[in-house]
């Protein structure tokens, strides 16, 4: 396997990670997979934020090893996110996982 470990490209806030670990639980995810997030084409402004469970880093991945949690961002993806920090809200304007990604051009309300 041919995967790189970097210090951190993407940061996690601890709302985030609190999140991420209920998620887990609540579906008996194994605790030693890791958050694999990454970009896909689709939404207005034609790429949106994919996240999921995955138990190894495949070819070309890079690995980020954040406080608890690694994180698995193929190289792609990782060119869209450097920089990004991933939070959730549970606030009155809706309840989900929010990419702040300072490389984003334009955005729209529809959280993708």
């Amino acid at each position: 396997m041919n995967a790189v470990t970097q210090e951190t490209e993407i940061t996690v806030t601890g709302k985030a990670l609190k999140e991420i670990k209920r998620i887990m639980k609540e579906n008996k995810v194994p605790d030693n997979y890791s958050l694999r997030v990454g970009v896909k084409g689709g939404g207005c402004s034609r790429l949106t934020y994919s996240l999921g469970f995955d138990a190894e880093a495949k070819d070309g991945d890079t690995v980020i090893s954040t406080e608890e949690i690694k994180l698995f961002i193929d190289g792609k993806s990782l060119f869209y996110l450097t920089g990004t920090e991933l939070d959730f809200s549970d606030g009155l304007n809706g309840k989900g996982f929010v990419f702040n990604n300072p490389n984003a051009a334009k955005t729209c309300g529809c959280s993708e």
